[in-house]
């Protein structure tokens, strides 16, 4: 019987008195705690040395907290609109067909917004809206003009009438 001589087994990745294990260079086999953790890691509020590739990514609404409210709370998403960009906005409302210039002053036709009373009236308004707030309402009757109320709102305003 022969005895063959094996070569005797060492461990993995020991190799070459380099240091690195078989990993290449030694930056390579780090773990990503070398790096500030990986993916999403860092990113928090006070973390800032991901801040500009998340805010590039995501926008701002990234970091911060929004507001919590009730399940039951209904956000209002109702069209408003103030006086003073009626006014500033005529030209552009005749151009779209929303409101046209008659003898009497402007007629506008905002049936789906509320009529709130930022701004000063300098023609005389006849909107119809769906809804007015007092200020906007006394604005437009001192101008000249007038607010016609369409939907649920001049409903209520015939009945205590």
């Amino acid at each position: 019987m022969i005895k063959t001589h094996t070569k005797k087994r060492t461990g993995k990745y020991r190799g070459k008195k380099m240091g690195t294990y078989g990993h290449g260079a030694r930056k390579m086999n780090r773990k990503s705690g070398q790096r500030g953790g990986s993916g999403m890691a860092g990113t928090g509020k006070r973390a800032d040395h991901k801040k500009t590739l998340i805010t590039k990514l995501y926008g701002n609404k990234y970091f911060g907290k929004t507001g919590v409210t009730s399940r039951g709370t209904a956000k209002d998403k109702s069209n408003k609109i103030n006086l003073q960009d009626i006014e500033m906005n005529l030209d552009n409302y005749i151009k779209k067909g929303i409101a046209k210039k008659s003898g009497k002053g402007f007629e506008i036709d905002l049936s789906s917004y509320k009529i709130l009373g930022k701004g000063d009236v300098k023609n005389a308004l006849f909107i119809r809206a769906e809804k007015v707030s007092k200020s906007a309402e006394e604005k437009i009757k001192k101008s000249g003009g007038e607010i016609t109320l369409t939907g649920k709102e001049s409903s209520a305003v015939e009945s205590e009438a």
